[in-house]
């Protein structure tokens, strides 16, 4: 498989506010390479801050502000709470989540039926992804090799993932129309 990473969208904690900035600057101000296996929570701080806060209040105005709060949770690692936001919530934003946190649990077939669910999301056009279900076996071959040239492409794909799916549900219909064709492409090909 081969993966080819373009720049173009930059991710700024600042972006979604003071608190969501310091919430994320407790690990890596949205810029951490998470696991590809969730094993434990990266920051009790920030999970504690989490538990507490209030998704209509902290993301006033977001698309999807219940799954800005799960995004949070995939990003810090804390899978519990990550996986029991997504269960009662029928969007594809929330199977979308539901599949990272499948694939980083890791149980390959369980996102592939997550990712089944979202169908054909408005962020793949901007990761430029072809095939999820590729990276889901990227993902899976990634982990049988750690410190291989694999597992490093696949731990900046799934950042550049978690920030541009995170960013979609964070901003409003009038921020999307501004950051249109700024988001980091993500490209899946099979091949040598």
């Amino acid at each position: 498989m081969k993966v080819i990473l373009e720049s173009g969208f930059l991710f700024r904690a600042a972006d979604y506010g003071p608190e969501v900035s310091a919430i994320l600057a407790l690990d890596g101000d949205g810029e951490r390479l998470m696991p590809l296996v969730m094993e434990r929570c990266s920051s009790e701080a920030a999970r504690e801050r989490l538990r507490a806060a209030s998704p209509p209040r902290l993301f006033a105005g977001a698309r999807a502000p219940e799954m800005v709060l799960c995004g949070l949770y995939v990003y810090f690692s804390c899978f519990e709470e990550a996986h029991a936001l997504t269960q009662d919530i029928e969007t594809p934003e929330a199977s979308y989540w539901h599949a990272i946190v499948h694939r980083q649990e890791p149980n390959a077939e369980n996102a592939a039926y997550w990712f089944r669910q979202v169908g054909a999301h408005p962020i793949f056009p901007m990761l430029a992804v072809a095939d999820p279900f590729a990276f889901i076996e990227m993902c899976e071959q990634a982990r049988q090799q750690p410190g291989s040239e694999m597992e490093a492409r696949a731990l900046a794909m799934q950042r550049a993932e978690w920030q541009v799916l995170f960013d979609y549900c964070a901003r409003t219909k009038r921020r999307d129309e501004s950051r249109r064709g700024t988001h980091e492409c993500v490209r899946y090909e099979t091949g040598t």
